[in-house]
C-alpha cells in the first residue's frame, strides 16, 4: 500500500475547464493505492499522454448515450495512457522494473490489472520511449487507420490534413510526407489553400471541424473522401452549438464521402498495425524524431495545466507530460 496523489474530477466543464478556485474542474487529493492481488501490479507513473478526447469525458452537457467512452464519474481520476514502471508485481508476465504502457489515470501510483499493461521494447536509434505514447501508440494508430482504412489515401491523391502540427495530424502527414505546410491563422489562408490545390482535394483528414471543414468543402474534388477524426474547435464550447459547418451543399454537388471514426473501432487490429509501424520504423520508411512529440517536464501539481495546452495551440506534435 502506497500513498499517492491524484487529480480527480470535481466539477464538469461546460466550456473551458477551470484550473483554480471553487469552480475548478479538477481537485488534487491524496489517497492510498491498496495492495495488488494476484494478476495485478503496482505501477509508478513516469509520463502521461495528453489527448483532446479526454475533454469529452468531463463534459457537463453531453448525453452519455452519444459518447464512445462513458462520462467520468465525479471524484474519479482523469483516465489517461501512461508510461509507468512496475514497482510490485503479482503476475508472471511482468517483473519489477519493467517499463510498460498502461491505461490508468492521473495518479502518481496505482494498482492495475496486469492485462492493462503492455511491456515495451527498446526502440532503435536511441529513440525516446515516450514515442510509445504517441507515434507507436493510439496516436499513430489513429493516423494509420484514418489514412489507410477510412480515407483510403493513395500516392496519386491530393491530401490535406488539418491540425498537422498536432499529434495525430503530424503522424498522418508523416505517413505520406508533406509538399506544402500552411498556417491557418493567416488571413490569406483560404487563398493560399486554393493556390496549392489547383486540381482540388481528393482526401481530407479532419482533426478540427468548424470553419476549416467548411472551407475544405469548397476545395474537394468530385467523389472526395473526408475522414472525420476530431473537432477540437468544439471541445471547449459545449454550451455553444453555433460552431458548426457551412457550405453543406458542396457535399451533395461533389458527391463527397464523409466518415467519422474512433480508433477503438479497430481494437482487434491494434497488434497487427503496431507491428506494421514498428517494421516501417526499422526499415527507415517511417521517420520518428523529436519533431513529432512535445515533451514537457512538469511536477505532478501541473498535470492539468500541461493538458490544457492542447486547446491553445501551444504544442507541436504529441503532447506528453514527463514527471
Amino acid at each position: 500500500m502506497v500513498k499517492t496523489r491524484q487529480w480527480v474530477l470535481r466539477n464538469r466543464a461546460t466550456d473551458q475547464p477551470i484550473l483554480n478556485g471553487p469552480d475548478a474542474t479538477f481537485a488534487l487529493i491524496t489517497t492510498e493505492t491498496g495492495v495488488p492481488n494476484d494478476g495485478q501490479v503496482l505501477i509508478k507513473t513516469l509520463c502521461f499522454s495528453n489527448d483532446p478526447s479526454q475533454r469529452g469525458w468531463i463534459n457537463a452537457v453531453t448525453d452519455n448515450e452519444r459518447l464512445y467512452v462513458p462520462l467520468l464519474p465525479h471524484g474519479s481520476p482523469m483516465p489517461a495512457y501512461a508510461l509507468a514502471e512496475i514497482v510490485e508485481s503479482r503476475t508472471d508476465s511482468l517483473d519489477r522494473g519493467d517499463l510498460v504502457r498502461v491505461w490508468t489515470g492521473w495518479s502518481e501510483y496505482a494498482v492495475v490489472d496486469a492485462q492493462r499493461c503492455t511491456k515495451l521494447p527498446l526502440l532503435p536509434n536511441r529513440l525516446s520511449p515516450t514515442h510509445h505514447l504517441g507515434a507507436l501508440s493510439i496516436t499513430g494508430l489513429t493516423a494509420f487507420f484514418g489514412m489507410t482504412d477510412v480515407a483510403q489515401a493513395t500516392k496519386d491523391d491530393v491530401v490535406v490534413v488539418s491540425g498537422a502540427a498536432g499529434a495525430t495530424g503530424s503522424m498522418a502527414v508523416e505517413s505520406l510526407g508533406a509538399d506544402v505546410c500552411l498556417n491557418y491563422k493567416l488571413s490569406t489562408f483560404p487563398e493560399e489553400l486554393a493556390q496549392v490545390t489547383p486540381e482540388f482535394v481528393n482526401v481530407y483528414f479532419d482533426n478540427v471541424g468548424g470553419d476549416i471543414l467548411s472551407l475544405l468543402f469548397t476545395c474537394m474534388a468530385r467523389y472526395g473522401r473526408i475522414a472525420a477524426c476530431g473537432a477540437i474547435v468544439n471541445y471547449n464550447h459545449a454550451s455553444n452549438r453555433s460552431i458548426g459547418v457551412k457550405n453543406w451543399f458542396e457535399v451533395v454537388a461533389m458527391r463527397l464521402q464523409i466518415k467519422g471514426f474512433v480508433v477503438k473501432d479497430y481494437t482487434a487490429r491494434f497488434e497487427e498495425a503496431l507491428q506494421v509501424l514498428m517494421n516501417a520504423l526499422a526499415e527507415g520508411k517511417l521517420k520518428i524524431d523529436s519533431e513529432v512529440e512535445h515533451v514537457i517536464e512538469g511536477d505532478f501539481e501541473n498535470v492539468p495545466v500541461v493538458w490544457m495546452k492542447l486547446f491553445t495551440g501551444a504544442n507541436h506534435g504529441k503532447l506528453i507530460t514527463r514527471l
